[in-house]
């Protein structure tokens, strides 16, 4: 079993694994199955960074699952739309961050996760799929270099294209309003 953990390409697969379920999450317009997408995504590529030595990004990404789970609820219950949970969030990315801290790259995954998490919380898919495409990918991307994730490199140019489709999809004006339950 160590054999297979430790091989390079099995460690690799994962963060293709990875990639496709976020390259999946940026075609759901609706926020909350978007996050639980991305949920699963976090989860494959926290192990992965953790087999590639990237503890920083591993625990930002538990931390990220964490929060998707309070806003996959966004649309159907009030404690989750409280904008406290933008700041208790941020301050647990900053923690996590602090505990894991092993140089300046660290600052990555923080600023990325501490991005979205601010976005998220308008609940505004053009806020979202902005904030993805002009700091937080390119944060995961400078990252995922530097650990040496050729999938999650792979999903953040995935992502920039897929947030870039989903805007020619369903329109810039489009994607301005609050989600609705559909």
């Amino acid at each position: 079993m160590r054999e297979i953990i430790t091989n390079p390409i099995f460690i690799q697969i994962l963060g293709f694994v990875g990639l496709l379920f976020y390259a999946l999450s940026y075609q759901i317009r609706e926020n909350r199955k978007l996050f639980l997408a991305q949920f699963v995504g976090n989860l494959v590529f926290a192990v992965q960074f953790l087999l590639l030595g990237g503890g920083a990004g591993a625990l930002e990404l538990v931390v990220c699952m964490v929060r998707n789970i309070v806003l996959a609820k966004m649309s159907t219950s009030a404690w989750a739309r409280w904008k406290g949970w933008v700041v208790i969030f941020s301050l647990l990315f900053i923690g996590a961050g602090m505990l894991t801290w092993t140089g300046p790259k660290d600052l990555l995954p923080i600023i990325a996760c501490v991005s979205c998490t601010v976005a998220y919380w308008t609940d505004n898919a053009r806020n979202i799929r902005v904030i993805n495409l002009f700091c937080a990918s390119p944060c995961w991307m400078t990252y995922d270099i530097i650990v040496g994730s050729m999938g999650g490199l792979a999903n953040e140019l995935i992502t920039i294209t897929s947030v870039i489709i989903s805007i020619i999809r369903y329109g810039w004006k489009a994607l301005g309003e609050p989600q609705k339950e559909r």
